[in-house]
């Protein structure tokens, strides 16, 4: 896992992007949650730090944990559907280029050996990894979380730009964050008592 964690940090797959390549993730053999997004937005680029914006505050919210529980690496590895800035599109940010899933992905996650959990956010990872099992768009398939279970947990970005799908869809909050919340912390408190 070292020797894939440097050649991700020297990754220049991308070197054409507007703001260069520059790989934010974390990961750590012994993560028992894995976090697959969207791509890092221009916060995230600049300092290196995965969520490090409104996205990622939402997003530990939903899942119940500090910063500190977050950024701990032995406890939630977060790669990216696309490891770096994709650049600006016309409502937000660029989707994330397809090289990184296809050259990264299988090699990082079988090097996750304590997994218990990943969390699906947005509909490229959701794409990429429930393929035929998603439903017949995100919302559905976030409805229908525990049919993914154990293995995976699809979610909705956390970003601003979706407050008008949170406002109309108010069983997210009410039905699947409470139960994100509960496995969430099932599975840091199994990972405490080791």
């Amino acid at each position: 896992m070292k020797k894939l964690i440097a050649e991700l940090k020297s990754c220049s797959l991308c070197k054409d992007l507007p703001r260069g390549p520059a790989p934010v993730f974390q990961i750590d053999p012994k993560a028992r949650i894995l976090i697959i997004g969207q791509a890092p937005g221009t916060k995230a680029h600049e300092t290196g730090i995965p969520w490090n914006d409104a996205s990622g505050e939402r997003l530990r919210e939903w899942m119940g944990i500090d910063e500190e529980i977050f950024y701990d690496k032995k406890s939630v590895a977060i790669i990216p559907m696309g490891m770096c800035y994709p650049g600006k599109g016309e409502r937000g940010d660029l989707p994330p280029r397809k090289d990184c899933f296809t050259h990264w992905h299988k090699r990082l996650v079988d090097g996750l050996t304590e997994l218990e959990l990943i969390l699906l956010i947005g509909q490229y990872a959701q794409n990429a990894y429930l393929m035929k099992s998603r439903k017949k768009n995100l919302s559905e398939t976030v409805k229908a979380f525990e049919d993914y279970s154990p293995r995976f947990f699809p979610l909705p970005h956390p970003s601003p730009l979706n407050n008008i799908w949170l406002s109309k869809n108010k069983w997210f909050e009410t039905k699947v964050v409470p139960e994100l919340r509960l496995k969430v912390e099932a599975i840091l408190h199994h990972t405490q008592d080791k």
